[in-house]
């Protein structure tokens, strides 16, 4: 089994860089998820309630985030990808800014600037503020699910999200038209696994970093959102509920933690990298029989 993806999403619920190679931080990978819109009041916002935010495409050029709407592609919004912890001139203006990521309350967070701010409430029309995860922030995962008291980016709840193809794959079997994988939002993609297999990885390694399995993701309307246009459907949810559904949450990739080193950086992923599953778990959901029968 090897990687064949990786992804990284800068602001938090708009679109995808695909990257070939990435460094594995504290908080995630490189860059994930270090930006976010948020309400006047602080709220974080994503796609499950402004279906425009799915229409914002980033790219990534030189030390420079790039940003505009698929609808306005002259409209060019630059941003810095990161902001010193230590202010100068060009942060002067910025302010600390508490924030709400689901249970995650007063979250600090430092503003951008105002152009910024103007440009989003335009693109998803509704007022809205864009901020930056600084690296003294330290927002800690889930209590219930923590190894070492580690800690995330904006992501919803944990620092990566590992999907096998073969997962998607199978699913795409059973739907009358087939998803991209850009639906799960996964960090990273895993070829030559078997379907649903990584429910089961409580240890694995890749490229000398050691991760771990530590919960399904339970999927959200969010994955129902068609990103080229925006629009939302009943798939792949309606699917995924005959089959994929525990306690009346719907599971789909599994959230993973790395093993802190006491370094910012913990080491560097690549596309092609072979993964070394080193303990495996019961899974919460019982594969389904084209698993069972190695299909």
């Amino acid at each position: 089994m090897t990687i064949s993806e990786l992804r990284i999403y800068p602001i938090k619920s708009l679109g995808c860089i695909s990257v070939t190679e990435t460094v594995v931080e504290e908080k995630g990978l490189r860059y994930d998820r270090r930006f976010m819109l948020v309400s006047p009041a602080g709220e974080f916002l994503t796609q499950r309630t402004n279906h425009q935010m799915a229409l914002i495409d980033v790219a990534i050029h030189g030390d420079t985030l790039r940003v505009w709407h698929r609808h306005r592609p002259e409209d060019v919004l630059e941003l810095p990808l990161t902001i010193p912890d230590q202010p100068d001139d060009s942060t002067a203006a910025r302010e600390t800014m508490l924030v709400t990521i689901w249970d995650s309350k007063d979250v600090p967070a430092v503003t951008i600037s105002e152009k910024a701010d103007r440009w989003f409430t335009n693109a998803i029309e509704k007022p809205c503020r864009l901020v930056f995860m600084p690296e003294t922030t330290n927002r800690p995962v889930d209590s219930a699910y923590a190894h070492q008291n580690e800690v995330v980016s904006f992501a919803d709840g944990y620092p990566y999200l590992l999907i096998g193809q073969a997962s998607l794959d199978n699913l795409n079997q059973r739907l009358a038209e087939p998803i991209d994988m850009i639906r799960f939002r996964p960090n990273i993609v895993v070829a030559d696994s078997l379907p649903y297999e990584e429910d089961a990885w409580n240890h694995f390694r890749v490229g000398g970093i050691d991760f771990y399995g530590v919960k399904p993701c339970a999927r959200c309307v969010l994955t129902t959102i068609d990103p080229e246009t925006g629009e939302k459907g009943r798939e792949p949810l309606r699917t995924l509920a005959t089959y994929r559904q525990w306690k009346h949450k719907i599971l789909f990739g599994q959230n993973v933690l790395a093993q802190p080193t006491g370094e910012f950086i913990l080491g560097t992923l690549r596309v092609g990298q072979p993964i070394d599953v080193i303990s495996r778990q019961d899974p919460w959901l019982a594969p389904p029989t084209t698993y069972l029968a190695g299909a």
